[in-house]
């Protein structure tokens, strides 16, 4: 259970934060820089809930809740030496990924193929779906740039690619199970 009776603590003014093991780094760090877009993925989330109901708005929460999971995977390097310690931190799991992959096709099921790609709009929930999907892209971009060089769970990563494939077919079932999708015509405005 988490406890916060003080929200600011100035342990931040120099530049630096902690991440989940206790160790300081600069704010800047890719390690906080992957973490920190999975949070901005959550956000954009909250505003997509604004205009979603039903099963919708309850997947929503639930990917919401599963980046907060992945957040707190990411903030806690050195999956070894916890383990060696005996301390199980929380990471996202593979049946975490594959619900997602079940939720995908089962919307996909709705939708007829894609012809031409689409421009990220339509209605209100499709656009902000779409902000969902390219800013879970860039957390993933981050998370892989960070296991180039440290310890990742593998699937946080897998979450991350699948979490914007989620959010695509998402956008276009939210434009009327894809009919009212802005098909991409190459070349348009020339």
């Amino acid at each position: 259970m988490v406890v916060l009776s003080k929200i600011y603590t100035r342990t931040g003014d120099a530049g630096q934060t902690a991440l989940g093991n206790g160790v300081r780094v600069a704010k800047h760090d890719a390690r906080v820089q992957a973490y920190g877009t999975v949070d901005e993925a959550n956000s954009t989330i909250g505003l997509a809930r604004l205009h979603a109901t039903g099963e919708m708005d309850e997947a929503l929460k639930r990917i919401q809740n599963d980046l907060f999971d992945l957040g707190a995977d990411l903030c806690r390097p050195d999956m070894a030496k916890d383990h060696e310690a005996g301390y199980v931190p929380l990471r996202i799991i593979a049946s975490q990924v594959t619900r997602l992959e079940s939720e995908i096709d089962a919307m996909n099921t709705k939708l007829e193929p894609l012809r031409s790609f689409i421009l990220p709009g339509g209605s209100p929930l499709a656009a902000h779906l779409h902000l969902c999907r390219t800013v879970s892209r860039r957390a993933e971009r981050l998370a892989v740039e960070l296991a180039g060089v440290e310890d990742v769970n593998p699937e946080a990563v897998k979450y991350l690619n699948r979490l914007s494939d989620w959010f695509f077919v998402a956008g276009r079932i939210a434009n009327d199970d894809g009919r009212a999708d802005i098909l991409w015509v190459p070349g348009a405005s020339r």
